[in-house]
């Protein structure tokens, strides 16, 4: 039997509409996809977030010490701090004083000089490709609230209300892409392999998933860290001899 279904004010009945409904989230599944991918040009692969240092001093040297890294960073650190201002991002994307004052926070939350070029390097790159790519009328503010400086977590979040896409499913698909970032340097630095990056993405996404139902509606006030050696590992690494990364 037919079953009605409201979108907004209009009713419609039918397989059809269920249809729609589905398709259209395949292209917001799609869209997070592409904007979260590797390969969008946001330079995300030039950053390791500390790691390369870890790896340096023998704090990383095989899959345990990374997984156990990894895990506290993404709970403890940048990845918790990320996911609960790309959802504040994400709540006031309508509101440019409210946007351009979680991006201001954002920022200055930057532990160091290198950690600051990551995510604002990475947050302009984002909103420019966005905008270039995927125009829409609630992109034109968030442009207007986010002229310069922009923090990644903060792009992402308000480019992903701006065209209507959930926000937990935004968290969901930004820490992942978080924790795939970080294993695919430490690919390129640490002694492991494929397989062990790979074990570990499957081991971390079921976090990244209670994460983001977590800290979907939390306030700016559930910001925090507690990764001091990351911290002080992203100013060493300014100064480390032999480097591939820019953090």
């Amino acid at each position: 039997m037919p079953v009605a279904i409201h979108m907004g004010t209009t009713t419609r009945t039918g397989t059809g509409t269920r249809t729609t409904i589905m398709l259209m989230l395949m292209i917001e599944a799609l869209r997070l996809m592409a904007w979260l991918s590797p390969t969008y040009p946001v330079g995300s692969f030039a950053y390791s977030h500390g790691l390369e240092w870890a790896v340096e001093t023998g704090e990383i040297h095989d899959e345990a010490s990374l997984e156990a890294w990894l895990g506290d960073v993404l709970e403890f650190g940048a990845g918790r701090n990320d996911l609960i201002l790309a959802g504040n991002a994400h709540r006031f994307a309508g509101d440019i004083a409210a946007l351009a004052a979680v991006n201001e926070l954002a920022l200055a939350l930057a532990p160091s000089r290198e950690l600051h070029l990551e995510t604002s390097q990475q947050g302009r790159s984002f909103l420019d490709a966005t905008l270039a790519a995927w125009p829409c009328d609630g992109m034109t503010g968030i442009a207007t609230a986010l002229p310069a400086t922009v923090a990644f977590p903060v792009a992402v979040g308000a480019a992903a209300a701006a065209h209507g896409t959930a926000r937990r499913e935004t968290l969901a698909a930004y820490g992942l892409a978080f924790v795939q970032n970080l294993i695919s340097a430490a690919l390129r630095c640490a002694p492991i392999g494929q397989t062990v990056g790979t074990r570990l993405v499957a081991a971390l996404a079921p976090r990244v998933t209670v994460l983001a139902e977590e800290f979907e509606d939390a306030g700016l006030d559930a910001l925090g860290s507690a990764t001091l050696r990351v911290d002080l590992g992203s100013f060493r690494h300014e100064t480390q001899y032999s480097r591939i990364f820019r953090s």
